[in-house]
């Protein structure tokens, strides 16, 4: 097994991107193309938050629908992407890739030129579409392609792009919305995907190996229609709720949302019992790795999304810095993240678990201390005093990332990795939405009453949820490396 997984990389190694993609395999380039194919969706979700003030002041936008243009994205990405990942499974996703990122530069392109706010959330949405076709074929293409070290190397990567493109898209955004190119003021940010695309396109094309599940599976289009009407039916009320005075139909909805979810849980479950493989496949949600990770997953981005949203928007609003400024406050964050996504594959490999809860405390401290300074300081907070807390937040994530990433697609079998994967983005995207949601509906509710107050009050939940996770690592599978063949594995 060793000579096979050297012989491979010896292939790798030597093999031209292009004649590897005809023999079935991914070369290193291929990687990096599938990865910034993920990294143009994701950083979208967040390259917005620091050109809100912009759009509001272009498009007189009010609170909530400012919400919608960040959440509204995400429930359309959250919604379709286990139907992504089936998708992939059946057609190819070499194929769905593609065609999902031609769809993102088209909808990219229409947010770019959005007349109104309401043009730009219906753009928005597709984008979210969009990515949702995309996103699942980079993992089950790894998952399928690569084996051994490239295969959890290519996965921790993915874990190390999904933080630093949410990071990076606030820096990129910043500039771009303080560029103000040719009069364009926040369009930039959507605009900046075309040229992008059109080259990963181009190059995934010819590099790419076609893959499919060699036991392809049928859409489960109940469960797909009612988890996307759970989504809905929780995420909009929780966005529109607040600046509408919660209305009747927002709580008849989260109460709705309550009996859709348990109807899709017996949808699934006898879907599954007659020999189907539903959307959500219940014995999947069974393996230890994937249950345990997905509910830290989950957990993790409720606090990473609304950190993104808030502290983009106390920046500007608050401390009144231009979108330049509020991008480079990030920067710190952005670039510790990296440094330990570089070393988080090889760092949890020698100590498990409990590299994954040294990350959670890191980070705890990281937000601790950016309270301190936010509250102790204000109005008067400079970029140089946040820039050590926001490093330690920065390299606190990356090790969490990289961990439940791998954690959570650990024991997928190989035909049910374009599924195993959509599931795992779904429960983030998800998170991230809610966060924005409710911790950012949080924020908006008690910030023209004080807003470093408000600030500090929404970083207490966060810093809640990741001493949580400091806890629950504990209760993920021991990372081991197999000693005959030195593969990253994980044990029960």
């Amino acid at each position: 097994m060793t000579t096979a997984f050297s012989s491979q990389r010896d292939r790798a190694a030597t093999a031209s991107p292009r004649s590897m993609a005809r023999a079935g395999g991914l070369h290193p380039v291929g990687v990096f193309i599938l990865l910034a194919g993920a990294f143009l969706p994701i950083m979208d979700f967040f390259i917005t938050n620091v050109a809100l003030p912009s759009i509001d002041a272009s498009l007189h936008a009010s609170a909530s629908s400012l919400e919608l243009v960040i959440a509204g994205y995400g429930v359309a990405y959250a919604t379709l992407l286990v139907l992504g990942g089936r998708l992939g499974d059946r057609y190819g996703r070499h194929r769905i890739f593609l065609g999902g990122l031609v769809g993102f530069v088209l909808a990219s392109l229409a947010c770019g030129v959005a007349p109104n706010v309401g043009a730009l959330i219906a753009a928005r949405i597709v984008q979210g579409a969009t990515a949702a076709l995309l996103i699942p074929q980079v993992l089950a293409t790894f998952h399928h392609v690569l084996e051994g070290e490239r295969r959890a190397r290519a996965v921790a990567l993915y874990g190390a792009t999904s933080g630093i493109a949410a990071v990076v898209g606030q820096l990129v955004g910043g500039l771009l919305v303080s560029a103000d190119v040719a009069g364009t003021s926040w369009r930039p940010i959507f605009l900046v995907n075309v040229p992008i695309g059109v080259v990963v396109i181009l190059v995934a094309a010819r590099i790419v190996p076609s893959t499919r599940s060699p036991h392809p599976v049928g859409i489960d289009l109940p469960g797909t229609v009612l988890f996307a009407a759970t989504l809905v039916a929780l995420l909009v009320p929780l966005t529109e709720g607040h600046s509408l005075g919660w209305p009747w139909w927002t709580w008849l909805l989260l109460t709705l949302s309550v009996l859709l979810g348990a109807a899709t849980y017996v949808v699934e479950k006898r879907s599954e019992q007659r020999g189907e493989v539903p959307l959500l496949p219940p014995s999947l949600l069974r393996l230890p790795s994937m249950s345990r990770g997905l509910a830290m997953v989950f957990a993790f981005s409720i606090g990473f999304g609304s950190f993104m949203f808030v502290f983009a928007l106390t920046v500007q609003n608050g401390l009144h810095a231009d979108a330049l400024h509020s991008g480079l406050a990030i920067l710190p964050m952005a670039l510790l993240f990296l440094a330990g996504s570089l070393v988080a594959p090889r760092l949890i490999t020698r100590f498990g678990r409990a590299a994954l809860s040294t990350g959670a405390v890191v980070q705890l401290a990281g937000l601790a201390s950016l309270v301190t300074v936010m509250v102790g300081n204000w109005p008067h907070v400079s970029l140089w005093a946040m820039a050590v807390p926001l490093a330690l937040v920065g390299a606190g994530q990356s090790m969490l990332f990289a961990g439940l990433f791998r954690s959570v697609l650990a024991d997928v079998p190989a035909h049910l990795g374009g599924i195993g994967s959509g599931v795992l983005i779904t429960l983030q995207q998800s998170g991230l939405a809610l966060g924005v949601a409710t911790l950012g509906t949080l924020y908006l509710t008690l910030a023209p009453h004080n807003v470093a107050h408000a600030f500090a009050d929404v970083e207490y939940v966060q810093m809640a949820i990741v001493a949580l996770l400091a806890l629950s690592a504990a209760a993920l599978p021991r990372f081991t490396r197999a000693t005959a063949a030195g593969i990253p594995t994980v044990e029960a």
